[in-house]
């Protein structure tokens, strides 16, 4: 990812947190402190995901790491709904 400052990150994640939740239809049971977690956390697991497949993450933008945070966040909240059993 970026060589972001931990104010950047907070936004970013925060937002790909909310908009991830607004898709996997968890927002009512989060908070703005747990949009941001999922997002900063998302963005960790795109982030190897992405390396994974071979997708040159490092550089990408603002735009891309957006993405990226928001495609782990709706992994990761897809994850702890199946975990939990939550519908």
């Amino acid at each position: 990812m970026l060589p972001l400052g931990i104010i950047a990150w907070i936004i970013i994640g925060g937002l790909a947190g909310w908009i991830g939740s607004k898709i996997m239809k968890t927002d009512a049971q989060q908070g703005i402190f747990l949009n941001i977690v999922v997002g900063v956390i998302g963005g960790l697991i795109g982030g190897f995901l992405l390396r994974v497949f071979g997708v040159d993450v490092e550089g990408a933008g603002w735009i891309f790491s957006f993405l990226t945070c928001l495609l782990g966040a709706v992994i990761l909240l897809f994850l702890v709904k199946a975990v939990t059993g939550k519908r």
